[in-house]
């Protein structure tokens, strides 16, 4: 049999598909992340499953939608009894490395934010196991919970053999990496968050300038660990999957020391939403935009947030600054000898509004900025550099990645090989625990993306969004009640239709004729 490749995936964390030097962004520089496009494939149209953290991560490691893995919206840990395409590399002889962000379980500490069940007065109302129509006891590993490390984990950690965690965001992050941190500066709490930032004059939301030096940053562990596994392991002809997951660039905005500075907010590109006086947003972004304005809004939460011009500007130099240190890190990790032969990915799990539609983080639409993330695949034995307009999405990477290494992928994993082609159009899933004041009820949006068409319908709400990106690529005209396109907005609805069957479940399977 032919020498399986081997494998090392980059993956970063809320990153705009069009935020890298080889996509074209008027300033940030990516040299590494292009070097990886220059000997193979960027995928212009790749989008998501869903464009938030949890989903989407679980869709990654499943190669299925958040209706069939279960975890629909965020705070809803990956059960166990998922089998993930790491386990099947694992099963055909694969060492199996996590080095950094895992996020497939819940970190935050927080309750959740549902709504209380209302009981009609007179009725009874079941708790415990009855309370909810699925027996479950979301059967986890419990790693990634607050204050908690790797250590003590049973492994395998979802198909992976070696793991080494990072948890949370920010400066003050958690897992392996805390006790990494505490070892090299046992006093580092004092360095850590907001309270301890060092002075500037920036007013975007969540933007800190964090007195962690550098060398001590979590992009700093993780390049660090992952260059030390592959130099340990340089020797073994055993092959390997190595995934690299940086916590940034999701906010809070904070990259360490010359790279907070290293771009001019003045030299950012404003989205052309702010240039324009006849948009009409869709209830459950005027909400979001309203809620901002009238002071309601938590600008130091996690939640989508209204934005200005001014910050902006600020948001987008600091993302660029956060890329930029993960660009020079993954060079480390290619400069190891055992990498520079590797199959090797670079991908992210979601991206940020980063001020188009006036909004800022992620939620509560289907927009492209969300929803279409960065590709690269590149394969020492196919070449580049080579672009694709062909459609993909995130839980086609674990099958492309089985494909490439000769192992079948598991019965029900609906994910495509992306070595044969991609899609006619992305299907894509958004949940969310709180209930959007504009909508009234939580958001739950179902999306198709054709290379010409983004249509989404939202559950329990009488009208849908249309867009034509061809001639409307900022979403800002919403065709929906539309008479002129009444014919393609049905033709549309029909193919979501189709996905949607598409998509149901079929597993487990019979065991038996009736």
């Amino acid at each position: 049999m032919q020498k399986r490749p081997d494998f090392v995936l980059f993956m970063t964390d809320q990153h705009r598909a069009d935020f890298l030097g080889c996509s074209g962004h008027p300033v940030l520089k990516t040299p590494n992340i292009d070097a990886i496009a220059t000997s193979g494939t960027i995928w212009d149209r790749f989008y998501v499953a869903s464009p938030v953290c949890m989903p989407n991560r679980a869709s990654f490691m499943t190669c299925r939608m958040p209706s069939s893995h279960g975890v629909r919206a965020n705070g809803i840990p990956l059960d166990k009894r998922n089998v993930t395409f790491v386990e099947l590399l694992r099963d055909a002889g694969y060492k199996t490395v996590l080095i950094g962000k895992s996020h497939l379980q819940t970190f935050s500490g927080k309750p959740p934010m549902l709504d209380a069940l209302q009981t009609r007065s007179g009725f009874h109302r079941a708790t415990g196991a009855l309370s909810q129509a699925l027996r479950h006891d979301l059967e986890t590993y419990l790693a990634e919970d607050p204050g908690r490390t790797s250590y003590g984990t049973p492994l395998p950690f979802y198909g992976f053999d070696h793991v080494e965690l990072v948890t949370r965001h920010g400066d003050d992050c958690g897992g392996n990496y805390r006790d990494w941190l505490l070892k090299r500066d046992p006093n580092a709490d004092r360095l850590l968050g907001a309270a301890n930032q060092l002075p500037h004059d920036y007013v975007c939301p969540q933007a800190i300038r964090t007195a962690l030096p550098e060398e001590f940053y979590s992009t700093s562990y993780i390049a660090e660990r992952a260059s030390a596994w592959l130099s340990e392991n340089k020797d073994d002809d055993q092959p390997f999957f190595l995934m690299v997951s940086f916590p940034d660039p999701h906010h809070p905005f904070n990259p360490p020391g010359r790279y907070w500075d290293m771009y001019d907010p003045a030299d950012m590109q404003l989205p052309a939403v702010f240039e324009t006086n006849d948009w009409d947003p869709p209830a459950h972004v005027a909400s979001v935009l309203e809620d901002r304005e009238a002071g309601r809004a938590n600008p130091g939460s996690y939640a989508v947030l209204g934005v200005y011009a001014q910050e902006v500007r600020e948001a987008r130099a600091l993302t660029c600054g956060m890329i930029s240190m993960i660009d020079d890190a993954i060079g480390k990790v290619r400069a190891q000898s055992k990498a520079k032969d590797a199959v090797t990915v670079f991908t992210t799990d979601h991206g940020d509004h980063l001020g188009d539609h006036r909004m800022l983080f992620k939620g509560p639409a289907a927009y492209e900025e969300l929803t279409r993330v960065p590709f690269i695949w590149s394969d020492p034995e196919a070449g580049g550099p080579n672009r694709t307009g062909d459609i993909g999405q995130t839980h086609d990477i674990g099958v492309t990645i089985l494909e490439r290494a000769g192992i079948e992928p598991a019965v029900g994993m609906q994910g495509r090989s992306l070595l044969t082609g991609g899609r006619q159009a992305a299907f894509i899933q958004y949940d969310h625990q709180k209930t959007n004041r504009g909508l009234g009820r939580r958001p739950r949006i179902h999306t198709l993306r054709t290379p010409d068409w983004r249509l989404s319908i939202l559950d329990g709400i009488a009208w849908g969004e249309l867009y034509h990106l061809r001639e409307d690529p900022g979403e800002l005209y919403n065709l929906w009640d539309s008479p002129a396109h009444a014919k393609q907005r049905a033709e549309l609805v029909e193919m979501l239709a189709r996905q949607e069957i598409a998509h149901v479940d079929e597993v487990p399977l019979p065991i038996a004729q009736a």
